[in-house]
């Protein structure tokens, strides 16, 4: 793969496609050009969608075959990380720590999906369950659903990406990538070694475009059964709405928030805080954006906190230093910025940070927020956090689920009694508990309630959504 002057191509039906339009793609900390890739028409979409119904009428992808691809793509993205993870810091902003972790990520999604795909059953179904039976044997069986499209963002290039595509392609289904613009060369590269670790023609495409044209396009071909999609909650909402009756997954927006109990750790709690508000410019879903403290330990925390965020590196992300590289854009750090000082204006304290140079903004830490700032009621997807205290843990739940959002939160305390009344009790798809919001483990169910979305990612997860279950009777008497 090429970067720079040369065109990147298109994957289309098992081949490499340049069209007579490009898009540009820059670095996010110097601005320097890093790639031209082609940019799909309306010519391109048929193709791709043509290509995989073709596929999947004519070319059985056997469990056997799913299974030593996706596990041959896990090797050769362990072979090459650093290659991978360089384009991802150059193209995302991403910090190439952070970066080579994420390529070690997508290689255990594959060996995920792989191994889910060797133990694919339908069930049993009691025959005597219900009067009236007789003599009939009743079973389900999987298969695979159609045609996915997979819509996806630029925070985890490839983590994000592989979490659709591993699990599709396990499941036995075609699918059609529609990633972001601005980090489309790491989506790309994936395609490479898909097509390197020997994965059927037609059974991934690769298509680079905006949601207004290639996207809206994708939306509105029937032929598709299935869209899973990571990004904003409206334009998840115009997916759904867009696409009918037909399945979809929708990973959407969020305002995690942490608390910290009066029992908790307060110094490890301190300390991973710092790393998780900010981590990739705090452009993670489940970035850590609310921190709830009960008002006994608020002095000592602040203080650990704050010690460790005035530790963060902010520049470079080839520097193997940078704790905090720039963000998407210059555009994404005017905003937060903007929002920053709008919640000043309206009586937050600036604690540390809210400085941009460029897309760099520093690591930024709130107090004194109130409802109705969008710094706290939104998605600031920057690195903004911001801090407030509690007296009940009842108070703690209920600032926490005074959110449009609920994907994760994380809990602090040594209690285990609360540790396991509170999942019962928080309005989000995951609690994590004396760690922050922003874990999660490849291999779990992933996904929020309210506006954070519906479904559930994880490849096994991920497999059931992306299969048809069919079921089976057998009349034993005729």
């Amino acid at each position: 793969m090429t970067t720079g002057t040369a065109v990147e191509r298109l994957f289309i039906a098992g081949e490499w496609v340049e069209t007579n339009r490009a898009h540009q793609v820059y670095n996010k900390y110097n601005g320097e050009l890093f790639a031209q890739i082609s940019m799909a028409g309306d010519q391109e979409v048929d193709s791709a969608v043509t290509a995989a119904e073709r596929v999947l009428r004519s070319t059985p992808f056997a469990v056997e075959h799913r299974y030593q691809v996706l596990m041959k793509v896990a090797e050769l993205l362990t072979e090459s990380a650093d290659e991978i993870a360089a384009i991802i810091a150059q193209e995302g902003g991403k910090p190439i720590t952070d970066a080579r972790v994420e390529v070690l990520r997508s290689a255990n999604t594959f060996q995920l999906a792989a191994n889910e795909a060797r133990y694919l059953t339908g069930s049993m179904i009691p025959s005597q369950a219900s009067p009236g039976i007789g003599s009939r044997m009743m079973y389900t069986v999987k298969k695979p659903i159609g045609i996915v499209c997979a819509i996806t963002p630029f925070n985890f290039p490839l983590n994000l990406v592989s979490h659709k595509v591993a699990p599709a392609l396990a499941a036995g289904n075609p699918i059609i990538i529609k990633p972001a613009s601005d980090t489309a060369v790491t989506s790309l590269k994936l395609c490479e070694l898909l097509e390197k670790a020997g994965v059927p023609k037609g059974y991934v495409q690769c298509l680079v475009g905006s949601g207004s044209t290639v996207g809206e396009r994708l939306l509105k071909d029937p032929r598709i059964q299935l869209y899973t999609f990571t990004g904003s909650p409206e334009v998840g909402k115009h997916i759904q709405q867009t696409i009918g009756m037909r399945k979809v997954t929708l990973e959407l927006g969020s305002n995690s928030a942490t608390i910290v109990h009066e029992d908790a750790h307060i110094q490890q709690a301190a300390a991973k805080l710092a790393k998780m508000a900010f981590a990739h410019a705090g452009q993670i879903c489940i970035s850590v954006q609310r921190i709830f403290l009960h008002e006994s330990i608020e002095q000592e925390f602040m203080q650990a906190f704050l010690g460790h965020v005035s530790n963060l590196r902010v520049g470079d992300p080839l520097d193997p230093l940078t704790d905090v590289g720039p963000m998407i854009s210059e555009k994404e750090a005017s905003r937060i910025e903007t929002w920053v000082q709008e919640s000043v204006e309206q009586g937050a304290k600036l604690i540390t940070g809210g400085k941009r140079n460029g897309s760099l903004f520093q690591p930024t830490v709130l107090t004194g927020v109130q409802k109705g700032m969008k710094v706290v009621d939104e998605e600031v997807f920057a690195p903004v956090v911001s801090i407030s205290t509690y007296s009940t843990i009842e108070e703690a739940i209920g600032l926490v689920n005074d959110s449009k959002y609920g994907l994760q939160a994380g809990v602090y305390t040594k209690s285990l009694s609360l540790a396991h009344r509170l999942p019962y009790l928080l309005e989000v798809g995951g609690v994590i508990i004396n760690d922050t919001c922003c874990f999660r483990a490849d291999h779990m169910p992933y996904g929020g309630v309210k506006e954070s979305g519906l479904g559930k990612e994880g490849p096994a997860y991920a497999m059931q959504e992306m299969m048809e279950t069919v079921t089976v009777v057998i009349n034993l008497d005729e």
